[in-house]
């Protein structure tokens, strides 16, 4: 069985390696300080368990998470109690809330062990959706672009279209795609003055230059940028109380 350590601290890695020591049909094949390198070891080893930290320099481990098509067993440690609940919520395997003691560390093995198949925690959206809320990734977006990671500042954002299982990202630098829903944007971009228009957009109110009547019921949007994005009916009734018009 092999497993791959992430967390930005030696001692807290020092510590399950310790642990593991127990276990010796466990394996452990990497360890990582960051989410980088977490994504680019399990890319490489396919683990079938990962300890992971959730509050890590450059992306956090929900982060992380999401960048994988087919992630492995997570057991969470972190100093961080607060995303206890979106852990378990996840269908994580455990939830070690540092400093924890080897009998604690036992229970969450002996839990893992017993799951004949342990349930991936990214292939439950609903929970990666609550994590996203956290303070750090309200303000930004983190995709792949192609073989790299891209984090995106929620102001560079121009709009959002929804593409099948996907989102489009537009912003200056090009398009990236994002595997959420537009219900995930809508709730988690509101606060910064984003909108839902469509059921298939969601904009950047600042970028609005003009809104045109269009067919019936419906509007057209012009941005700042030359993109033209459909309004319905009660797109643009949330656009006027946004606007204040």
């Amino acid at each position: 069985m092999n497993v791959i350590l992430i967390d930005d601290e030696p001692l807290a890695r020092s510590i399950v390696r310790e642990y593991l020591q127990a276990y010796p049909s466990i394996n452990i094949v990497a360890e990582c300080n960051d989410g980088f390198e977490g994504l680019k070891a399990i890319n490489q080893y396919a683990p079938d368990l990962i300890f992971l930290d959730i509050q890590m320099p450059k992306i956090t481990g929900f982060e992380m998470l999401e960048l994988i098509e087919e992630p492995p067993a997570v057991i969470f440690t972190t100093a961080f109690d607060e995303y206890a609940i979106k852990a378990f919520e996840s269908n994580a395997v455990d939830y070690l809330l540092k400093p924890f003691s080897r009998e604690r560390f036992d229970k969450a093995i002996q839990k893992y062990l017993q799951q004949q198949k342990p349930v991936a925690p990214p292939k439950t959206e609903a929970v990666l959706e609550s994590a996203g809320q956290s303070p750090i990734q309200q303000n930004r977006v983190v995709v792949k672009d192609g073989s790299k990671i891209k984090i995106i500042p929620v102001l560079q954002i121009q709009y959002l279209e929804a593409a099948d299982d996907y989102v489009k990202i537009f912003t200056g630098e090009g398009i990236f795609l994002k595997k959420k829903t537009m219900g995930y944007f809508e709730e988690s971009l509101q606060l910064f003055q984003f909108v839902r228009v469509h059921r298939s957009y969601i904009v950047n109110t600042q970028l609005i230059t003009r809104i045109d009547a269009y067919e019936k019921d419906s509007h057209l949007l012009l941005l700042s940028t030359g993109a033209k994005i459909p309004v319905s009916k009660s797109g643009y009734t949330k656009l006027k109380e946004v606007l204040g018009i």
